[in-house]
């Protein structure tokens, strides 16, 4: 396989990174601190079509190629220093809209997918609930058939973009005695609908520009244009919405590496200590040199398991090796960047202290480390 950017991979990553330096980074730190989701950056990215990079054109997209969306999230991580809104860009993108993409009817389609890929909607998973997060199928949310529709009762919760959605896509047990294959369905529940509200915001440790709540589902009666796929399909939807995550999400991550690897570097070459560059002293050069290692590692996973998605029956231990290293390599750069800068990068002003804030959460959605660590073994016969 070779990686090499073809000239139209080159114009798409240069004009992102040109976009986001230009449009996406004025006043970070403010909406950093007040928490707060800025809906008109959103739709200048719906203007952009990165919310429907692999979509087709018929539907509002730019219909790309999954290699090639993901260099597009690789190049917005690293132009883009608001890394909630870019998080909030990739789960409503993998999450929502491929899921709806790739299993959604027509009707589906043609309703959903261009104001999803223009801006103009936005959207939430519900799937995580108060006591299934990493058991993400031991859910209590139930789903009862209702006539030629259903009755859907539950709670989401830690639902990305939730407060400020349109559509949410929601996982909930149709059919217990089939259990995990074949008992679990995605419905389409719109803003407004009788019973459907959401939960104040939750306050978070990072990423506060992407706003974070509860789903709760009181006596939601759909019909089955609301069935996403149909009946029992979820386990399936919900699979391979996990894996083009696994790799969307993360490889946006991978941009934002380098742009700390490229902060550290200019950082060792000004500051001197001791009389001479602090990039002369072998402590702090291997850590940067380490920092390129992985991140170049990080990339590499990343594109191949992007290949994979179109050439492959299944890339699921791509992802969840992807996921697993570019996340935990993400918390490593972010905590040497911090040491390398010292008492600076404690200061919000060096916005250091937020990167790292920003990539802690990482290791734990989309699935804990512990858990791609498990599916790994498994796929390795253990």
């Amino acid at each position: 396989m070779d990686f090499s950017l073809s000239e139209e991979q080159k114009s798409l990553r240069d004009g992102i990174i040109r976009f986001a330096q230009k449009e996406l980074n004025d006043g970070a730190s403010q909406r950093d601190k007040e928490q707060t989701f800025n809906r008109e950056l959103w739709l200048k990215c719906g203007e952009m079509g990165i919310q429907g990079l692999p979509i087709p054109e018929a539907y509002g997209g730019s219909g790309l190629d999954t290699l090639s969306t993901m260099i597009a999230l690789d190049a917005l991580g690293y132009g883009c220093t608001d890394s909630g809104l870019v998080f909030s860009l990739g789960a409503h993108l993998c999450s929502c809209v491929v899921p709806i993409w790739k299993h959604g009817s027509e009707e589906q389609k043609r309703k959903y997918l261009p104001g999803l890929c223009d801006g103009s909607l936005i959207a939430v998973h519900g799937m995580s609930e108060p006591n299934s997060g990493s058991d993400a199928f031991a859910m209590l949310t139930k789903a009862v058939p209702d006539g030629d529709g259903f009755r859907i009762n539950g709670t989401k919760t830690f639902s990305s973009n939730g407060p400020v959605a349109d559509l949410a896509l929601v996982f909930a047990v149709s059919d217990a005695d089939k259990g995990y294959y074949g008992g679990i369905t995605g419905f389409l529940i719109e803003k407004g609908t009788p019973g459907f509200r959401v939960g104040p915001k939750i306050e978070k440790m990072g990423l506060r520009t992407s706003q974070m709540s509860e789903l709760v589902l009181d006596d939601v009666r759909v019909g089955p244009e609301a069935v996403l796929g149909s009946p029992g399909d979820g386990t399936v939807i919900f699979g391979h919405g996990m894996d083009f995550e696994r790799i969307g999400i993360f490889a946006s991550h991978v941009g934002t590496m380098q742009r700390l690897l490229e902060k550290v570097i200019a950082h060792a070459r000004e500051r001197t200590q001791f009389g001479q560059r602090i990039g002369k002293f072998q402590a702090v050069s291997h850590r940067i040199a380490d920092m390129k290692v992985q991140l170049e590692a990080a990339r590499l996973l990343t594109y191949q398991a992007a290949w994979r998605m179109d050439h492959v029956r299944s890339v699921s231990l791509d992802a969840s090796m992807t996921k697993l290293f570019v996340s935990e390599s993400l918390v490593k750069a972010a905590l040497d960047t911090v040491q390398i800068f010292g008492g600076y990068g404690y200061m919000v002003e060096y916005e250091v202290e937020r990167a790292l804030r920003d990539a802690i959460a990482s290791t734990i959605y989309s699935g804990t480390s512990e858990v791609q660590r498990n599916i790994i073994a498994r796929f390795l016969g253990l």
